[in-house]
């Protein structure tokens, strides 16, 4: 299956130039360290940040640029800086072409779940509720089953309910699939993995 790393660098080729892009907590940050070559993406931050490169190394560390995820991060000579009101305005206003986000649940028609789990704590929602109502495509990166080997592309979603019919496509350790009427289409699976091992752990509806 593959690993965090690839899962982002499969997720890059979605960028295409002269895109506005938004890249959630965990794996879609790493999404940043495959841009293709020749390709111009912006990254925004909804604290504020527009222009993101890639993480630091050790010696470009600077505790004062960071994503929404707290992670540090890099500018470019373009990066502009301003107050989240106006990150948050961009992002209602349909200004954001996509968002690569993580999930804690899919279901087969696109309904996303990936904002608390309760009774567990939670700092905030976040701005992903307002990305998948404001941007132009969702793509969800997360592994295919949680830490029981219990699928995570559901009928339908158990958890409260980040946005309703909002994921375009998903990315898991095991492939790529595209929400389309009446399920979940396989556009790729994993080298190792067959058709036969994605059925038998998705219990969301598989169409080839």
């Amino acid at each position: 299956m593959w690993d965090r790393n690839q899962m982002a660098e499969i997720a890059a080729r979605e960028l295409k130039d002269g895109m506005y892009v938004n890249l959630g907590i965990g794996i879609p940050t790493l999404v940043s360290n495959f841009i293709p070559k020749g390709i111009d993406v912006t990254l925004q931050s909804e604290n504020g940040m527009l222009g993101m490169g890639p993480f630091p190394t050790e010696t470009q560390v600077d505790p004062d640029l960071i994503n929404a995820g707290k992670q540090t991060v890099t500018e470019l000579p373009r990066t502009s800086y301003f107050s989240s009101a106006d990150s948050f305005s961009m992002i209602r206003g349909g200004h954001i072409d996509m968002a690569i986000l993580g999930a804690m649940e899919v279901s087969e028609n696109g309904d996303l779940a990936n904002w608390m789990i309760p009774g567990k704590l939670v700092k905030g929602m976040g701005g992903a509720m307002d990305l998948v109502a404001g941007v132009k495509r969702v793509v969800v990166i997360m592994d295919h089953s949680n830490k029981h080997g219990e699928s995570k592309l559901l009928k339908d979603c158990t958890l409260p309910l980040t946005g309703k019919s909002v994921v375009d496509r998903v990315i898991t350790n095991m492939g790529v699939f595209d929400v389309v009427s009446g399920g979940l289409k396989i556009v790729e699976l994993a080298a190792e993995v067959s058709l036969d091992n994605v059925r038998d752990i998705t219990e969301a509806k598989l169409i080839n």
